[in-house]
C-alpha cells in the first residue's frame, strides 16, 4: 500500500480574531427606525465622542471601516423622518448600528482545496507556490469561502504563509444581463416556471438586466394587491434564482488571505460550501480557475460555479439541466475530445460521469462507480477534480462507512475514456487517527482537491469538520498500488 506521510507540524485551526464587517438588520423595519430616532435624538457633541470611542476600538484598526459604514447610512437614509443635512459623525454613527463584526472562521477552517498559484516568480528553485482554498464556518453556522497562499518545496514539504486578521468580502454586483430563455429553462428546472411565472417574464426582453426583473416583480406585485401569497413568494422565488447569478471583485493591493467570498445571494444564505477547485487549461492552452461549489438556504442544496482568472474577480453562477443534483461535482482539468466533463454524485450514493458541449449546462450523466468495499457501503464520491498523470485520471474519493466514518481513497480513469475504471484500492488512503476523530464531526477526514509536485501527491486534507492537516504520498507507488487491482 502507498504509503501515507502526515505532516504532523503543520496545522490550520480556526481563529476567532479574522474578522471582518458585515451588514446587521433587525427583521422588523419598526427596530430600524426606534434605532434611528434613539441616535438622531443624541446632541453634536455626543455623537462626537460616541464617534471618537468607536474609532478608538474599531475604525483605527479596520481599512476600509468608514467608507463602509458611510454606505451602511446610505442603506437606511430613506427612513429618516426629515432631510437636514447631517455631520459625517452622524453618518458614520447610524451607519455603526447597522454594522457588525464577524468572526468567519471562529467555528471551523476545513475542507480545502489546492491549486498552483498563477505567480511562480521569486522562488527557489524546485518549489511550488500554491493558493489553498478553505470553508470558513462561523456564527449561525454560515460557511464562507477563504484563501491562503503557500509552497511546496523540492522535497514535499508544505508551508502556509501567515494571514491577514481583517478581511474584506469585495464588492458584489449582479450579472450585467441574463438571457430570458436559459433563465426560463432554469426556472423549469427548479419547478418554478408556474403560469403565473411565466406570465411575468414574458414582459422582458430577450435579454434583460438584474433592475429590469426587479422592477417587473415590484410592478407584477404592486398591480395586483390581492395576489395569493403562493403566487408572491413564485416571483420571489424567481427574482432569487436571478441573484444567485454575481460578481464579486476585491481591491488587487489586499493579499489574498484578506478576501472573503461571504453568501451574497438568497440561495446561499445559510452558507456557500466545499469548493473544489481546478486549474483548468483552455484550449488556446491559458488557465482559468473553475470551482464548483454548493450553495445551501437552509434547506434547499444548489451546485454554483464560480470562475476567475486573477482571484481578484470571480464570477459566480448557477449550473444548469437535469443532471446539476445534489452536492460534489467535480470539473475534469481541460475538455475530453472536445467536450467538457464532470464529476458528481447525484442521487447521494454512487460516482457518475458526465459531458456537457456547454459549461454551464448538464443533461445526462452514466453511472462510473458503486460503493464496493465495507469502508464506504454508506456512499462514496470524489475529493475534488480528478488530476492528469501518464498513467491515467487520478480521482480521490471519500467514502462512508460504519459509524458513519469517512475516508479517503482513490480510483484510476483511463486517459482517453474516463469512464473506465482501470484502478480501485482495496483499502483506504487516508482514514482518521486517534487525535483527528474529534471535532465538530467525529471521525471523518475529507478534501476537496490535491495537486501534483515533484512525483509526490499532495493532499490537504480537513479533520472532522474543524481544522486542516497536509500530508504527502509517492505518487508511483500510489499509481502502482491501483493498477495491480484493475477491476
Amino acid at each position: 500500500m502507498a504509503k501515507v506521510k502526515r505532516q504532523r507540524d503543520l496545522v490550520l485551526r480556526p481563529d476567532s480574531s479574522r474578522v471582518f464587517f458585515r451588514p446587521f438588520m433587525p427583521e422588523r423595519e419598526e427596530r430600524v427606525v426606534k434605532i434611528i430616532a434613539r441616535v438622531m435624538e443624541l446632541s453634536d457633541r455626543e455623537v462626537d465622542r460616541e464617534c471618537a470611542r468607536m474609532s478608538r476600538e474599531f475604525l483605527d484598526r479596520t481599512p476600509g471601516l468608514r467608507a463602509f459604514l458611510l454606505r451602511r447610512f446610505e442603506a437606511i437614509q430613506d427612513l429618516l423622518i426629515a432631510d437636514r443635512p447631517l455631520s459625517d459623525s452622524r453618518k458614520i454613527l447610524l451607519g455603526a448600528y447597522f454594522t457588525q463584526e464577524y468572526a468567519l472562521e471562529a467555528a471551523a477552517l476545513f475542507n480545502p482545496s489546492i491549486v498552483p498559484h498563477p505567480d511562480q516568480n521569486g522562488l527557489p528553485e524546485g518549489s511550488l507556490r500554491f493558493i489553498l482554498s478553505l470553508r470558513a464556518t462561523g456564527e449561525g453556522h454560515v460557511s464562507s469561502l477563504v484563501f491562503r497562499t503557500g509552497a511546496v518545496d523540492a522535497e514535499g514539504r508544505v508551508r502556509v504563509d501567515p494571514a491577514e486578521g481583517f478581511l474584506t468580502a469585495g464588492e458584489v454586483h449582479p450579472n450585467p444581463s441574463y438571457e430570458k430563455r436559459l433563465f426560463e429553462r432554469k426556472l423549469a428546472e427548479l419547478g418554478l416556471l408556474s403560469p403565473f411565472v411565466s406570465q411575468m417574464v414574458s414582459y422582458l426582453g430577450d435579454w434583460f438586466t438584474y433592475a429590469e426583473l426587479q422592477a417587473c416583480v415590484e410592478e407584477t406585485v404592486r398591480r395586483d394587491r390581492y395576489m395569493p401569497p403562493e403566487q408572491r413568494e413564485q416571483a420571489e422565488a424567481a427574482l432569487a434564482v436571478a441573484a444567485g447569478n454575481y460578481e464579486v471583485n476585491f481591491d488587487p493591493d489586499r493579499e489574498l488571505s484578506a478576501r472573503v467570498i461571504f453568501p451574497n445571494s438568497p440561495a446561499e444564505s445559510h452558507g456557500i460550501e466545499d469548493a473544489r477547485f481546478v486549474a483548468f487549461r483552455e484550449e488556446d492552452d491559458t488557465v482559468t480557475y473553475h470551482a464548483t461549489y454548493t450553495a445551501f438556504d437552509g434547506r434547499v442544496f444548489l451546485p454554483q460555479m464560480l470562475t476567475t482568472r486573477n482571484f481578484c474577480h470571480f464570477r459566480i453562477s448557477t449550473l444548469n439541466g437535469p443532471a446539476v443534483q445534489n452536492k460534489g461535482m467535480a470539473l475534469f482539468p481541460r475538455k475530453i475530445h472536445g467536450r467538457y466533463a464532470m464529476l458528481g454524485r447525484q442521487d447521494n450514493e454512487n460516482l457518475f460521469l458526465m459531458y456537457s458541449d456547454l459549461l454551464h449546462f448538464w443533461y445526462s450523466k452514466q453511472l462510473l462507480i458503486r460503493p464496493t468495499y465495507p469502508w464506504e457501503f454508506v456512499q462514496l464520491g470524489n475529493c475534488g477534480s480528478p488530476i492528469e498523470t501518464e498513467a491515467g485520471w487520478l480521482v480521490l474519493t471519500h467514502g462512508v462507512g460504519p459509524m458513519r466514518r469517512y475516508v479517503i481513497s482513490a480510483v484510476l480513469l483511463d486517459l482517453e475514456c474516463p469512464d473506465k475504471v482501470i484502478g480501485r484500492l482495496k483499502e483506504p488512503l487516508l482514514s482518521p487517527t486517534e487525535t483527528e476523530r474529534s471535532g465538530y464531526v467525529p471521525n471523518v477526514v475529507y478534501s476537496c482537491g490535491a495537486l501534483v509536485h515533484k512525483g509526490r501527491l499532495i493532499l490537504p486534507y480537513a479533520m472532522s469538520d474543524r481544522y486542516t492537516g497536509f500530508a504527502t504520498v509517492n505518487l508511483n507507488e500510489l499509481l502502482e498500488e491501483l493498477l495491480r487491482h484493475a477491476p
